[in-house]
């Protein structure tokens, strides 16, 4: 999430706080980057993907795996990265997301219930388009579960099913095992991505996630 800084003082106040500043946001990505880079396959791989997990290219060799909370905000900044990385490997990697919504989003476990009542109708990832596009909207809001249903209208799902499923929360089990699932894999923050098993967390620039994807689909060959 983006910390909003409030500066009061003069011009060696805000000086001092650009620099400080400065020396953070750059120490901590060069940090994150690093360690991604880093990082080794974990050993649990079979907790990533289920059979009845939604998946796009399910029988690519290169998989990327996402632990992601619909309300969160920074899994909403890495969505146009991800949407965009689809673009350029269309058909070459498989996509995986497993829900992992946080308990501080009041909204987040209703809208992975909207998105898991609506792949029961063959359109989870028409609705995971919908919720991030729109997460500013809803996001926080107190009627949420009525902008849930304008977008399963807008997608022409049936909507007593819709109305009946996530009125009776039949897939809170399901969006359970994901959160499992990221427990047994140490998920803690969202998003957090495993690219062929190797962990990524808070996600990564488009140029990052790209160097990674073609040498992962390099070590394919």
């Amino acid at each position: 999430m983006s910390n909003e800084v409030k500066i009061v003082g003069g011009i060696g106040i805000i000086t001092l706080v650009i620099v400080i500043g400065a020396a953070f946001l750059f120490g901590g990505t060069s940090s994150s980057s690093s360690s991604a880079q880093n990082a080794q396959p974990i050993k649990n791989t079979n907790a990533l993907v289920h059979k009845d997990s939604h998946e796009i290219n399910a029988h690519s060799k290169v998989t990327l795996v996402e632990f992601g909370d619909f309300q969160c905000p920074a899994c909403g900044a890495e969505y146009p990265t991800v949407t965009q990385l689809l673009q350029t490997y269309n058909g070459k990697i498989n996509f995986v997301f497993r829900n992992f919504p946080l308990p501080q989003h009041q909204n987040a476990q209703a809208a992975a219930e909207a998105a898991e009542a609506a792949g029961a109708q063959g359109k989870f990832f028409d609705m995971y388009n919908m919720l991030y596009t729109n997460q500013n909207t809803w996001g926080e809001t107190t009627n949420a579960s009525s902008y849930f249903t304008q977008y399963a209208k807008a997608l022409h799902l049936d909507m007593n099913k819709f109305a009946s499923d996530t009125k009776s929360n039949k897939y809170a089990s399901k969006i359970q095992a994901d959160i499992n699932d990221g427990y047994a894999v140490n998920v803690n923050a969202t998003p957090t991505f495993f690219l062929n098993g190797v962990p990524i967390q808070g996600g990564l620039p488009y140029t990052d996630f790209k160097s990674r994807i073609d040498q992962a689909l390099q070590n394919t060959k």
